[in-house]
């Protein structure tokens, strides 16, 4: 009982995270279609939180195509597959126990 009820809520906490990440990404990549001022804190924010990820994709999988990068796109795709197998796989677990 106490097992199932910690592993559901390990599993919510990270649907609420990559949730959260997802639209940090989205908003980033918003973002950098304006030029904003590099200064600007919430800029500066949006691009620590999300740049580290970019640079490791793209150090595995060449993401600029026409001049436009895809890197935002491929971690949106990776964080919905962790949502839906891995948090969904963690719900299962805890019914089952």
């Amino acid at each position: 009982m106490i097992l199932s009820t910690f592993i559901q809520a390990i599993a919510q906490i990270l649907q609420m995270v990559i949730s959260i990440y997802i639209w940090v990404v989205i908003i980033a990549a918003l973002v950098s279609w304006v030029r904003p001022d590099p200064y600007n804190p919430i800029v500066q924010t949006l691009y620590r939180l999300t740049e580290p990820v970019y640079a490791w994709i793209r150090r595995y999988i060449p993401t600029v195509i026409g001049g436009i990068d895809l890197a935002p796109l491929i971690v949106i795709f990776g964080l919905q597959f962790i949502q839906l197998f891995f948090v969904r796989l963690l719900f299962e677990l805890s019914m089952r126990l």
